[in-house]
């Protein structure tokens, strides 16, 4: 209940808090004014104008203005073009504020010029930033970012979005293609275009992200506006995407749709890539006859064009040859890649061909492969030639990843060979080869250490530019929206008042159902928990009981198996009936201790002797107990004291009245204690009476918890010695 009288409380603040409000607003009255040069009164735009009590607004293209103000408020006027000016509201007559120095030029004049400046200075740095786009990251990324600050904090949309898109492209051509993804998403929400969109799904596909690309791809489709080149690489970057997800044949249905486009509208560059990626997508699908039917087109397609992709395609498809162990086309195709290249030098792998953008065409690569195909095939004398060019080329070329790789395919052609001496040699020249490239990775990564800080800087510094825009952007906004606003407002302050007195009877209403909801759910959950404890009881008891069942058994003494056996079922008959109520009668539960203490006794009469005693005074039935909480206490007596004493022991039940309302029930037995009795225990019987008593220290405490310590136990020894033990219940009416 007291939740629902701070929520009260609280709402009654607030509801004053807005009444007070509207009670201030309303000493307040509207002025008019504005902000001129005072050389030539020109009015001056754009003006920030704001009083000491939260009112705000911007002066016109006139210079003019309006705003709620009281006497005595304080109002500043500012602009990055005037000097700031403060003025004090003495009166409610209109306001002239007169500003030296301020520049004489038109104002639509002087914006188109400023704007048209602006407008030059972006695009140069734009292409700047495309100059060193491949070659220089660090440079492109910093002419992006003059180029997003020369946009100033009200940028234009459209040059925004270019500036974070040619971002994107830097960063995807660096490999960066979380950075490309975030910069692309950023240009679409300041200006969403079609190709923005088709640089963030390539994005998403090669960061193989293509459920996300499908998603924004697909809906371009339906686009009549895409240009050919851009609806061929709809269509590219769409098969790319479910190439990506395995589905072969919705691929190639997308490549297809490419190459449609592709012929009508003479697009021959995309022709040979398009045949390619077919012939990669029945590859990957274990369709060997239809990829080498598209390859060999590609190869046809591929040697119209420039010198550089017909090497690349047939690279591709010698690798293709090398997956189908056809050996022989692989090397005649990778001898006509090398008298290529020495004509047209090393060629770079394909953006987005499937390559990585680090593994070039080179000469010594080809030589390498060839060797290898020939090693495939055991020709090794073939092969060693084209295995000691390609070390001698990548020594040339400082290219220790090939040289390693050829240094030691060479050492095992020794091998096979067994020349174990020029084996060994080699194997030498190859570990030192390793160990240089091992320090020049180390070096590398250092670098790229140093090089990713150095990103991220630069990017900490578009978020701190983006962000900046979008903050003057908000002030713009808001400014230009509150004298709308304010009228609104006005009427709705009224409404408001009514609403949260209405909503804070709701709330005190609700909070009250919620309090009684959430005081039920506890008294359940602690029913609950107290029937589960009981579950775990009646097990343990019938179990014990069974036992004494089959001693009896095993001694072939039948007469008293069916004696026990008849009262057992008297016992388990009650103890079932009582299993489900939480609380009986005092008077049922001594009736089911006398049962099974008959029952115990009958077991082991040699063993122990027993009295029940209640006091006169006490009315047995106004009493209420939870069932079977006084059953492990005597149980324990008997079993864990009494059965293990040499001479014949007692066993002692006694119930003494306190008051009406309280009664002692005190179980004494003179058994060794409950110190020797542990140290006679097994490790098995020692976690069963922990369980059990366990159980009985949760039921009391739940019960204690509901009912207000309604049930009080104390546990101590009988005699000074140890030996013997006293249990003794406090148990009270109510």
């Amino acid at each position: 209940m007291q939740k629902a009288i701070y929520i009260y409380l609280l709402l009654f603040t607030v509801s004053f808090g807005v009444y007070a409000q509207d009670f201030t607003n309303t000493s307040k009255k509207e002025i008019k004014g504005s902000v001129k040069g005072k050389e030539k009164h020109t009015p001056i735009p754009n003006v920030s104008v704001s009083t000491n009590t939260g009112e705000y607004t911007v002066t016109n293209s006139f210079g003019q203005f309006k705003i709620k103000v009281a006497l005595g408020d304080e109002i500043t006027f500012s602009s990055p073009e005037i000097e700031t000016v403060f003025y004090i509201v003495k009166s409610y007559e209109s306001i002239d504020v007169l500003v030296e120095g301020y520049l004489q030029e038109p104002v639509n004049k002087r914006t188109a010029s400023s704007w048209q400046s602006r407008e030059n200075t972006h695009e140069i740095l734009l292409d700047s930033a495309e100059k060193y786009k491949a070659n220089d990251i660090a440079k492109s990324v910093e002419f992006i970012t003059q180029s997003i600050a020369s946009l100033g904090k009200r940028a234009n949309k459209q040059e925004l979005a270019k500036s974070l898109s040619l971002l994107g492209e830097v960063y995807q051509k660096h490999n960066q293609t979380d950075l490309a993804i975030s910069s692309y998403l950023d240009a679409l929400a300041a200006d969403k275009t079609s190709k923005t969109t088709l640089l963030l799904g390539k994005a998403y596909v090669l960061n193989k992200q293509y459920k996300k690309a499908i998603t924004i791809l697909e809906p371009l489709i339906t686009i009549k506006t895409l240009v050919p080149f851009q609806r061929v690489a709809l269509y590219e970057t769409l098969g790319d995407s479910y190439k990506g997800l395995g589905n072969v044949n919705q691929s190639v249905s997308f490549y297809e749709e490419g190459l449609v486009v592709a012929n009508k509208n003479q697009i021959t560059p995309k022709l040979a890539d398009l045949n390619s990626k077919i012939a990669d997508a029945y590859s990957s699908d274990n369709r060997l006859v239809e990829a080498e039917g598209f390859y060999s087109n590609s190869l046809k397609l591929s040697e119209k064009e420039a010198p550089q992709r017909s090497i690349q395609e047939k690279e591709k498809v010698a690798d293709f040859y090398n997956k189908k162990n056809n050996y022989e086309e692989e090397i005649q195709l990778r001898k006509e890649s090398l008298g290529e290249l020495d004509v047209v030098g090393k060629v770079k792998a394909k953006e987005g061909s499937g390559q990585s953008a680090a593994d070039s065409i080179t000469s010594q690569r080809i030589n390498y492969k060839i060797a290898k195909a020939y090693v495939a095939q055991k020709k090794y004398e073939e092969a060693i030639p084209y295995l000691e060019k390609s070390i001698v080329e990548a020594n040339i070329e400082d290219d220790l990843v090939v040289q390693k790789d050829a240094t030691r395919k060479l050492s095992e052609v020794y091998k096979y060979k067994g020349d174990f001496s020029k084996a060994l040699e080699t194997y030498q020249e190859y570990v030192k080869v390793v160990d240089t490239l091992y320090v020049r990775k180390e070096q590398e990564i250092s670098q790229a250490a140093r090089f990713n800080r150095e990103l991220a800087a630069k990017q900490s510094r578009i978020a701190g530019l983006e962000q900046e825009r979008e903050l003057s952007q908000s002030k713009y906004d808001l400014a230009s929206t509150e004298q709308q606003l304010y009228q609104v407002n006005n009427k709705r302050q009224k409404w408001v008042i009514y609403s949260l007195i209405i909503g804070l009877m709701l709330t005190a209403l609700a909070a009250f159902f919620f309090y009684r909801s959430n005081q039920q759910q506890k008294i359940a959950n602690n029913l609950l928990a107290l029937r589960s404890l009981r579950t775990q009881m009646n097990p343990h008891f019938i179990f014990n009981a069974l036992n004494s069942v089959n001693n009896y058994i095993s001694k072939n003494d039948e007469r008293s198996a069916n004696r026990y056996l008849s009262d057992f079922s008297t016992l388990m008959r009650a103890v079932l009936e009582n299993s489900e109520e939480d609380f009986i009668s005092l008077t049922k539960e001594l009736e089911l201790l006398e049962l099974y203490v008959k029952l115990e006794h009958s077991r082991f009469p040699d063993k122990f002797d027993y009295t029940i005693t209640i006091d006169e005074k006490i009315h047995i039935a106004s009493f209420q107990i939870p069932p079977m909480l006084l059953q492990p206490y005597i149980e324990n007596a008997i079993w864990h004291g009494l059965r293990y004493k040499e001479e014949k022991g007692f066993l002692k039940i006694d119930i003494k009245y306190i008051t009406n309302e309280v009664i002692h029930i005190t179980i004494l037995d003179n058994g060794i204690g409950r110190k020797k009795s542990a140290e006679l225990k097994t490790q098995n019987q020692k976690k069963q009476k922990s369980k059990g008593m366990g159980n009985i220290k949760k039921r009391i405490a739940i019960l204690n918890q509901m009912h207000k310590d309604k049930v009080d136990v104390f546990i101590s020894n009988l005699e000074e010695d140890g030996t013997g033990t006293k249990v003794q219940f406090t148990l009270k009416k109510e």
